[in-house]
C-alpha cells in the first residue's frame, strides 16, 4: 500500500526566499561599500599595505569587471534600440518630426543648464577671495595633473569636429568606443528600414528587436551583482578620494551640486509635469535605479541598459520614442555635464584673478552648450572641453587641475542629471508621439 504525499499547505511554502526590490539593494552596496571604505581608511589608514592589495586585488577588479561588462552591452542596445525604434515609427514622415522635438529639446534643455550654471557661479562667486599666493600654489601643484588635457586631447569645435564625428569604418567605431559613430549607424540602417519595404528588412528589423530583446535579459541577470559591484567601487572611491580638498573646494563644490539639485527639482520636474502629464513624485520614484547607478558609475552610456529598463518597465514608455531618445541622448543630452561646464570654467577665471566680460561670458555659454550635447558619456569625458575652453580665454588648461581632485564626486553627481534629463524628455517625448 503507498501512501499518498500530503500536499503542500500554501501557508507552508516548500521554500522561503528572501527578495529585496532592486533599488533597495543597490542603495544598500552603496551604503555598505562607503562604509567600510570610510571604516578600513580611519582603522588602518589610506597607505596600509594590505588594503592596497585588496583595492588592487580584489574589490578593484570587481568593480572593473562590471563597468566593463556594462559598455559591452551598452554599444549593442544603443544600436539595436535606435534601428528598432526607427523602424517601429512607421513612416519617415514620423520620425522627422519626433527628430526635431528630440533636437529641439535637447538644445533647450542644454541651454537652460548653461544659463543656470552660469547664473550659479555669478552670484555665489566662489573663487573670489583666494589668497593669490594661494592662487599660484594651486596652479603649481595642478601643473602636475595637466596631463590628461595635453594638446592631443583637445577637442575640435566645427565642421572639421562634425566630421570626426563620422566614421570612416563602423568596425572600428565599435571598437573604439565611439557611440555617436554606432549611433549615426543605427540611424541610417532605421531609415533604410523605413524606405525599403520587404520580407528582408521586415526580418531585420525583427533581429534588431531580438538584439535588443537578447541584450535587456542579460542586462536582468548581470544586474543580480549590482549590489556587491556597486559595493566594491565605492568602497574604492571611499579610499581613494583625496577627501581633505572638500574643506578648501566646498564652496566650489556645493555651487555645483546646488545648480545640478535646482535644475532637476524645477526644471525637470516641471517638464515631466508640465509637458509630459505626469507627477514628479512618480517620475523620480519610478527612476531612482537609474539614478542610482548613474551616480555610482559616472557613465552615461554605462547606465543605458538600466534607464531603458527603467523607461519601459517602470514609466511604461511606449517603445519607440523612449528607445531613440534614451539611445541618443545617453550621447548628446548632458545637462549636468553643461552645469559643470560653465560654473568650472568660471570658478577657475576667479581663482586666477581673470574677470570675464560680458562677450567673454557668451562665448562660454556657447561652447558649454555645445559641449553639454557632444561631451562623450563616460568618466571625466567632460573635462577636456574645460580645458580647451580655459585655453580660449588665455587662463592655462593646467589650471583644471585644481578641481580633478574633487571632480570625481562631481563627476557622479552630474551623472545623475544626465541620465534624469533623458529620462524626462523620454517621457515628454512619448506623450506627444
Amino acid at each position: 500500500m503507498t501512501l499518498a504525499r500530503p500536499a503542500a499547505s500554501a501557508a507552508t511554502p516548500r521554500s522561503f526566499r528572501l527578495r529585496i526590490p532592486a533599488h533597495l539593494g543597490n542603495t544598500l552596496g552603496l551604503l555598505a561599500g562607503v562604509g567600510a571604505g570610510l571604516a578600513a581608511r580611519l582603522l588602518a589608514g589610506r597607505d596600509a599595505p594590505w588594503l592596497g592589495y585588496l583595492t588592487t586585488e580584489v574589490t578593484g577588479p570587481i568593480g572593473n569587471l562590471f563597468l566593463r561588462l556594462l559598455f559591452l552591452l551598452s554599444l549593442p542596445l544603443l544600436f539595436a534600440a535606435i534601428m528598432s525604434g526607427i523602424g517601429a515609427i512607421g513612416s519617415l514622415a514620423s520620425l522627422r518630426r519626433m527628430g526635431l522635438r528630440i533636437a529641439t529639446y535637447i538644445v533647450g534643455a542644454a541651454m537652460l543648464a548653461v544659463l543656470l550654471g552660469l547664473a550659479a557661479v555669478n552670484l555665489a562667486r566662489p573663487g573670489d577671495g583666494i589668497d593669490p599666493i594661494v592662487a599660484r600654489s594651486l596652479l603649481a601643484a595642478a601643473e602636475g595633473n595637466g596631463s590628461i588635457v595635453g594638446p592631443g586631447a583637445l577637442p575640435t569645435i566645427g565642421l572639421s569636429g562634425v566630421v570626426r564625428l563620422i566614421p570612416g569604418n563602423a568596425l572600428a567605431a565599435a571598437m573604439r568606443g565611439n557611440t555617436m559613430g554606432v549611433a549615426l549607424l543605427a540611424i541610417l540602417l532605421g531609415i533604410g528600414l523605413l524606405l525599403v519595404r520587404t520580407e528582408s528588412t521586415a526580418r531585420l528589423r525583427s533581429a534588431s528587436e531580438g538584439l535588443f530583446d537578447v541584450g535587456s535579459r542579460l542586462f536582468d541577470i548581470m544586474a543580480r551583482a549590482m549590489p556587491f559591484a556597486l559595493a566594491c567601487l565605492m568602497f574604492n572611491l571611499a579610499i581613494s578620494f583625496d577627501w581633505r580638498l572638500l574643506p578648501h573646494l566646498g564652496a566650489y563644490v556645493g555651487v555645483v551640486v546646488a545648480a545640478l539639485l535646482l535644475y532637476t527639482s524645477v526644471v525637470l520636474s516641471s517638464a515631466v509635469w508640465i509637458l509630459g502629464g505626469m507627477s514628479p513624485i512618480a517620475f523620480f520614484g519610478a527612476v531612482r535605479e537609474a539614478a542610482l547607478v548613474a551616480f555610482c558609475t559616472s557613465s552615461s552610456q554605462a547606465t543605458l541598459p538600466t534607464t531603458l529598463r527603467s523607461a519601459e518597465q517602470w514609466l511604461r514608455l511606449p517603445a519607440a520614442p523612449a528607445r531613440i531618445m534614451l539611445a541618443i541622448g545617453a550621447s548628446t543630452n548632458q545637462n549636468g555635464t553643461a552645469i559643470y561646464q560653465s560654473v568650472t570654467v568660471v570658478f577657475l577665471a576667479q581663482i586666477m584673478g581673470v574677470q570675464l566680460e560680458p562677450v567673454q561670458q557668451l562665448a562660454v555659454f556657447a561652447v558649454c552648450v555645445l559641449g553639454g550635447i557632444g561631451t562623450a558619456g563616460v568618466p571625466a569625458g567632460s573635462l577636456p572641453v574645460v580645458a580647451m575652453i580655459l585655453a580660449m580665454l588665455d587662463i592655462a588648461p593646467a589650471a583644471i587641475g585644481i578641481v580633478i581632485g574633487i571632480d570625481r564626486l562631481l563627476d557622479m553627481c552630474r551623472t545623475v542629471l544626465n541620465v534624469l534629463s533623458d529620462l524626462a524628455i523620454a517621457v515628454v517625448i512619448s506623450r506627444e508621439s
